[in-house]
This record gives C-alpha cells, structure tokens and sequence, in this order.
C-alpha cells in the first residue's frame, strides 16, 4: 500500500481535494497529478481528538476499512481523516459507510 508522506502532497489534498463526509470520517479525494500513478493514502487522527491509544485504534481501523475496500484506488490520492465517533461505531457501520460515500464519489 503506497502511502502519502510528503507534507507538501497532504497540505495539497488538504487546499484542493474533496471532502466527503461520513459520521466515522472525512474522506479527502484528488485525482492523481501524474498520469497513470497508481494511488495513495494516509491516515489521519488528530491529537486534539484523543490520547495515542485512540489515534492508533483509529489509524488501526481506518487501515483496515481501505485494505477491504481495495484501496489505494488507482487514479487517487485519498487521506482518511478520523472523527471522534470512528471507535465508537461498530466496525460494519464504518465499512458501510466509506463504501457508500466512495461509490458516490465515483471512485469504486
């Protein structure tokens, strides 16, 4: 799974890529800069949202709902940003959720 790492990409999907909201978490999608690029994530969790134990559950779980959805999705940059609810709902809500909302971006 090819990851994004530079801060200059993330800070980029985060001015120009599309938010796509769920109750668990914020998607943010940017159709690649270079052609025929396979696709990238990153995994977001923020510090103002919990203590290491939660970011990591979150990390963790967000992880884990990309690989079973097939991500990384060639043709994308994607960065799942977690909310507070994503360790609370149970793992098939989540799921279904991302599912729904990257169908609706066209992505799946």
């Amino acid at each position: 799974m090819e990851t994004i790492k530079s801060r200059e990409d993330i800070s980029d999907l985060f001015s120009c890529g599309k938010r796509l909201h769920t109750p668990y978490l914020t998607l943010i999608v940017l159709p690649t800069k270079q052609h025929g690029l396979n696709g990238r994530v990153a995994f977001v969790a923020g510090k103002k949202l919990g203590n290491a134990v939660w970011r990591n559950s979150a990390k963790r779980r967000m992880r884990a709902v990309c690989h079973e959805l097939g991500g990384p999705w060639k043709g994308f940059d994607v960065i799942f940003l977690a909310k507070s609810g994503i360790c609370r709902g149970s793992y098939s809500k989540v799921l279904a959720a991302c599912d729904e909302t990257l169908e609706r971006a066209g992505i799946r």
